[in-house]
Order: structure tokens, then C-alpha cells, then sequence
């Protein structure tokens, strides 16, 4: 079974922007394109998509999700084969407080050292074209969606 994640694709309009995140680690430090994400994380089938998708936003913001109408975009199939379930909300944080929980890895690798780095090391209010160059392939979709969603252009 492929591995499981959820997240909120946060929107804001006049102009429409969506935010995306960067994630963290010494691997994505100096790669851009196709990288950014939906701020999401992995879930279990115990746990609702849903419930996954508002823990993982606080962790990796900061902040919780803002209050608002949700409007469910479905799920794509990663390169990778992970699965991703979005939806979409419209509110405002600001991209510049976000501070994200941390994992650690032996780095350098093969060191015997461990280091601490942030799940998330940015985030960015993007127009839809920043974004569609910006987020992981697959992805897009979701952006393609909200459009759709909105019904805007």
C-alpha cells in the first residue's frame, strides 16, 4: 500500500495566491523548482485525511489552519507513489513568522553526527503561475483545481 499524506493548500485572493513551503534538510538547501509543497504530512487508516491535513499545517506553519470553508481537491499520485489528499482554504498567515517542528539525521552522512533541521525551512505566498513552476509536478493539480473551484481564470 503507498504511503499516505494530507494537506491544506492555503489560498488568499485579489490577486489569487496560494502558499507553499520549502521543505527543509541539507538534500533540498539548494533546489527550488519542483520541490515546494502543500504544507501535508503522512497519515495511518486509523486517522482521518482531514485531521491529518490540520495537524501537519500547525506543525510545519506554526499556526493553525484558518477558520473558513473547505473545499476538498482530491488526490494525485506522486512520483514517489505517495498519495496526496488536498483541500483547500481560504485565509492569511504570515509567511515570514512561519516556524516549523524539526527532525534529525546524520549529517554530514556517514559522519557518526547528528544534526537537527526544520521540516519546513520557508514558505511563500506565490501566484498561481510562481506556484505551477515552483510545486512538486503532480501537484499542480491541486492548483488546477482550486481554479476550477473558484472558478477563476
Amino acid at each position: 500500500m503507498p504511503a499516505r499524506s494530507a494537506g491544506v493548500l492555503l489560498f488568499r485572493c485579489d490577486p489569487l495566491e496560494v502558499l507553499l513551503v520549502h521543505p527543509g534538510g541539507p538534500f533540498w538547501a539548494k533546489k527550488d523548482r519542483g520541490v515546494w509543497s502543500i504544507p501535508k504530512g503522512e497519515y495511518d487508516d486509523t486517522e482521518d485525511p482531514l485531521t491529518c491535513a490540520r495537524r501537519e499545517f500547525a506543525e510545519e506553519l506554526g499556526s493553525d489552519v484558518p477558520a473558513g470553508r473547505i473545499v476538498e481537491l482530491g488526490e494525485v499520485k506522486q512520483k514517489s507513489g505517495k498519495v496526496v489528499t488536498a483541500y483547500a482554504v481560504e485565509g492569511d498567515v504570515d509567511a515570514k513568522a512561519v516556524h516549523s517542528n524539526t527532525f534529525e539525521m546524520e549529517w554530514p552522512p556517514r559522519s557518526g553526527r547528528t544534526a537537527e533541521f526544520p521540516e519546513v525551512d520557508r514558505a511563500e505566498w506565490l501566484s498561481l503561475d510562481a506556484a505551477r513552476e515552483k510545486v512538486i509536478p503532480a501537484q499542480a493539480a491541486f492548483l488546477a483545481r482550486l481554479v476550477d473551484a473558484l472558478g477563476e481564470s
